[in-house]
């Protein structure tokens, strides 16, 4: 077996997707949505896996964290203190010749526009991302909210709420899994940039004092996810913003980038917020949220240090990661070399013939509900391990009339294609402790 280096296109990769059920372009049949995408039976499952795996991580480095489901509809004056409806802009042109639109920063206005080569550009003008809508049957201003563009402020304005009814204390963690929308002008790169996206992100509140120091342990925490999650360490790095680069409200900030097949892009946000955001919900919403400390007999507005990652861009860069073309036998297999917890599949288990199918679907079904297993017996032996490997499936244990005699099956390893016969009652052990590894 012969190991072909191949860094995968972005057509790739979207055709493998396509092909093996893990992304479909959304509305599809109605000639698609830009910027949106539909995840498939195998997409869904590595999500789930990926959430799992940040969820186990996170509690893995502290015991204080609490977890939060905020809604994606907010009122007016939760963007208004944020600040999202003064400031979430992005600057926008339009060509007066074929009505395309583009972010002016992202071009040369004064070459021709690169849709139908002519030059008549509009004034460029900031266009706000949020989505909005009207609840309720009275369509004044009263009734306006947005679609949240990102997930943190669920968790500011519920601090509060969180604090008094959980029995946590300061320093803490408040974690989030959830959707936002942003109406992007140009959505682009396949997942990597689009109208509707997912969110993991942990605000930790602490002292000020302690903030320089809990921001260093969450970059710490951070450097272990991903060396642990198997993305290759030369395909991302750390990015510290310099002083005139940050946002108004952050004293430090690090991007997570990875180096997409479109270049080096952000995958996390690691922030120092300080107490910017408890201090403006408090000043809009006349509600004190200051905590008093025991010690020292004094109230004070926490600080908060931030860390928060794309779904969709993680799933998008560990399928690019996992990507590669090897030899076997004068043939190019394809397979995805994931993480065996976050590939979708962690087993499949396949009978030599589908004269096998009753014992073999025995053992398919005394793993279900334990694993995320697969049971293949559509096409030849070989057929099933090149399309086990396609999907990222780490072991294939595969039973043959041998079986019916020795109580053994012959387990396949994805990496190595190294072939081992090991005990019907052994399945169990060996998926578990390959999941151990990971």
């Amino acid at each position: 077996m012969s190991n072909q280096s191949v860094k995968p296109s972005l057509e790739t990769i979207v055709a493998l997707c396509k092909r093996r059920g893990f992304v479909y372009p959304s509305a599809e049949i109605y000639g698609g949505v830009n910027g949106v995408y539909d995840f498939g039976p195998l997409g869904s499952l590595m999500k789930q896996h990926i959430r799992k795996f940040w969820t186990d991580h996170i509690r893995k480095e502290t015991d204080n964290i609490v977890f939060l489901e905020g809604p994606i509809l907010a009122p007016t004056p939760v963007w208004k203190a944020s600040g999202h409806l003064e400031n979430f802009h992005d600057p926008m042109v339009d060509c007066l010749e074929c009505k395309k639109r583009f972010r002016s920063d992202e071009l040369d206005l004064e070459k021709p526009c690169p849709s139908c080569g002519k030059h008549n550009w509009t004034e460029a003008r900031q266009f706000n991302l949020m989505f909005k809508t009207a609840m309720g049957a009275m369509a004044d201003q009263t009734s306006d909210a947005y679609l949240r563009p990102e997930t943190a402020q669920a968790i500011f304005i519920n601090f509060k709420n969180v604090y008094s009814t959980s029995r946590v204390k300061i320093p803490f963690g408040i974690a989030q899994i959830g959707k936002a929308f942003r109406n992007e002008i140009t959505p682009k790169q396949y997942l990597f940039r689009t109208r509707e996206f997912e969110q993991m992100e942990i605000e930790w509140f602490c002292k000020d004092e302690n903030r320089k120091k809990f921001f260093e342990f969450w970059l710490e925490a951070r450097h272990k996810f991903y060396q642990e999650i198997g993305l290759k360490d030369e395909n991302y790095r750390f990015d510290a913003h310099k002083p005139e680069d940050l946002s108004h409200y952050s004293s430090a900030t690090t991007d997570v980038e990875y180096h997409f097949p479109f270049g080096w892009k952000e995958l996390e946000g690691i922030a120092d917020r300080g107490n910017y955001d408890l201090s403006q919900h408090t000043k809009h919403s006349g509600k004190d949220l200051a905590v008093f400390d025991e010690e020292t007999k004094e109230s004070y507005i926490p600080s908060v240090v931030e860390c928060s990652v794309g779904v969709d861009r993680l799933f998008l860069a560990l399928m690019c990661d996992a990507y590669a073309e090897e030899e076997v036998d004068g043939e190019t297999r394809v397979l995805l070399k994931l993480n065996p917890a976050i590939a979708p599949i962690t087993a499949a288990i396949i009978p030599l013939s589908k004269k096998l199918s009753e014992p073999a679907k025995k053992i398919y079904n005394s793993l279900k509900f334990k694993f995320s297993v697969q049971y293949d017996e559509s096409g030849s032996i070989g057929k099933r391990y090149r399309r086990q490997d396609e999907i990222g499936t780490p072991l294939c244990f595969t039973y043959d009339f041998e079986s019916e005699d020795d109580n053994m099956v012959t387990v396949r390893e994805r990496d190595t294609t190294k072939q081992t016969r090991i005990p019907i009652d052994s399945i169990e052990e060996y998926i578990v402790n390959t999941l151990k590894k990971s």
